[in-house]
């Protein structure tokens, strides 16, 4: 077990973290996921009845009744206790995967293993998906701590973030990434579980995700830009809004280009699951997604904001909301399964 060293700075910083997504306009500025260009083409004759459309899933080897998953987003702070416990029951209630925060802090100190744990406690059946950072897993001489995460939340699955902008703009950052690849290949190697790559809102070009597949990365989450700006975020922590850093608010691949660049590498080199996540705020975002090649796709900011305001049952009906918008899409274009939708016609705006 990890030994009682001091975690108070990454205590802090999770919960300076959330308390800022929520109250304060932390959104790109500018640029936008790009899904507001792509419209799925209507089929007037479907040849199908609503109760028809099936919106199951597989996920990590589990069954999922919506391709959606609530994105890794925190713990390791007091609060995260109740935040991840009602994220986690909504998602078992939904059958919907479930991504906890990063779990440095977990390592750093026992005090908070429970806000991560309680979400098997109370989702027993559905996928959970650990998580680390890439500057840690950099350092990693051997994978005994990501073990010991993967056991404290009985993950189905364990993500690395690569947030090379983020570390940049941290006022306790650390941008030392060389090595990363070498602790992802271990990880690959040696844990219980399949290793996700994902980014955190700054989107993940073709080039990486094709080093990536080559390495066996086979579970991608592109995690597109448009959404919540983590520069932003550590920006305004840095007290930085009016420095030379502000630049980079809006540095990143947006979620629809980063989609459509991942998805054009299936199979080549192999088949892998592809994640689409960055500023997702509807069910039918999540249809073009996967209508433009995404197997699933996550969200995190607009779902905590739904649980902030309006307690569990807001979180349930913005679920439930997403649920039938995309049945909706489904229906709307003549697409029975997901997999029928990731072949449904989808135009960009303005193309003849």
């Amino acid at each position: 077990m990890p030994k009682r060293t001091s975690s108070r700075p990454t205590v802090s910083r999770k919960k300076q973290h959330v308390e800022l997504t929520l109250a304060r306009e932390v959104g790109f500025r500018e640029k936008t996921t790009g899904l507001e260009q792509w419209e799925l083409v209507h089929n007037a004759l479907p040849e199908l009845d609503f109760s028809d459309v099936d919106t199951s899933s597989t996920f990590l080897g589990k069954s999922l009744s919506l391709p959606f998953m609530i994105s890794c987003m925190t713990g390791g702070y007091a609060d995260a206790l109740k935040i991840n416990r009602h994220l986690a029951e909504a998602c078992e209630e939904f059958r919907i995967a479930m991504g906890v925060g990063s779990q440095r802090q977990a390592l750093e100190d026992v005090r908070y293993h429970r806000t991560f744990s309680v979400v098997r406690e109370v989702a027993p059946s559905i996928p959970i998906i650990g998580n680390l950072g890439a500057a840690e897993v950099a350092r990693l001489k051997n994978t005994d701590g990501p073990r010991r995460l993967v056991d404290l939340i009985q993950a189905d699955g364990f993500a690395v973030h690569l947030n090379p902008l983020q570390e940049l703009l941290q006022p306790e950052g650390n941008p030392a990434l060389r090595g990363v690849l070498d602790g992802l290949r271990m990880l690959i190697r040696d844990l219980p579980v399949p290793l996700i790559v994902k980014e955190v809102g700054a989107g993940l070009s073709s080039a990486v995700v094709r080093r990536l597949l080559e390495i066996g990365v086979r579970y991608i989450d592109v995690a597109g830009a448009g959404g919540t700006s983590w520069a932003g975020v550590e920006i305004i922590r840095g007290k930085q809004t009016r420095t030379a850093n502000s630049i980079f608010w809006d540095w990143g691949i947006p979620t629809a280009t980063a989609v459509r660049a991942a998805a054009a590498l299936k199979g080549n080199p192999a088949t892998f699951t592809l994640i689409a996540s960055g500023g997702l705020a509807t069910g039918m975002e999540a249809a073009k997604c996967i209508a433009l090649g995404a197997d699933l796709a996550a969200a995190a900011r607009p779902l905590l904001k739904a649980l902030d305001q309006g307690g569990p049952k807001r979180l349930r009906q913005v679920l439930a909301t997403w649920g039938f918008q995309l049945r909706g899409a489904m229906f709307l274009t003549g697409s029975r399964t997901i997999a029928d939708l990731q072949h449904a016609p989808i135009e960009h705006a303005g193309s003849s």
